[in-house]
């Protein structure tokens, strides 16, 4: 998809391409509202924008739509965890251990800008931030997302999009 067809797409269909790149629902309306983008830059700055005046229940939303790191991933998620293919049985356990200690500690995935990580990486930061507060956490959750997103939006223009055709 071009950004000339994401200003031109019926509403449903960039709300539909919108939601894979962020799972809010608020993110995504304010998105759609924000059309049309004169260029990728103003596209980006207004998913950061529109990202950072949301409430932490729309973060938390957004957050639900990924799956944890080293699950089976489907989409973008599947090439943006490419790092934990691989990984040793030793590491994947630790993963999936912690990964639910930090859920039960949250109340949300951990969440990193995996693309480009290996699994030692990720576990690593998810050792570190496992120990952190709750305020902090949410906040480093949302940065990352906020990468995530960007990101997505990048593909989605180089039309890689899961929904793509």
């Amino acid at each position: 998809m071009t950004l000339a067809e994401l200003n031109a797409a019926p509403q449903p269909v960039v709300m539909r391409e919108l939601q894979l790149c962020c799972g809010s629902a608020r993110w995504v309306a304010a998105m759609v509202s924000r059309r049309p983008f004169p260029n990728e830059d103003a596209l980006i700055r207004a998913a950061e924008e529109c990202w950072w005046a949301l409430g932490s229940s729309d973060w938390l939303e957004a957050f639900s739509h990924h799956p944890r790191i080293g699950d089976r991933a489907a989409g973008w998620a599947a090439d943006e965890q490419a790092g934990v293919r691989g990984a040793s049985d030793d590491t994947t356990r630790q993963l999936a251990t912690l990964n639910r200690q930090f859920e039960r500690k949250f109340g949300h995935v951990f969440l990193i800008f995996a693309s480009g990580k290996d699994a030692a990486t990720m576990l690593a930061e998810l050792q570190r931030r496992i120990a952190s507060d709750p305020a902090a956490e949410l906040r480093t959750a949302a940065a990352e997302q906020a990468k995530i997103t960007a990101v997505r939006l990048q593909r989605l223009l180089t039309s890689s999009a899961p929904g793509a055709p």
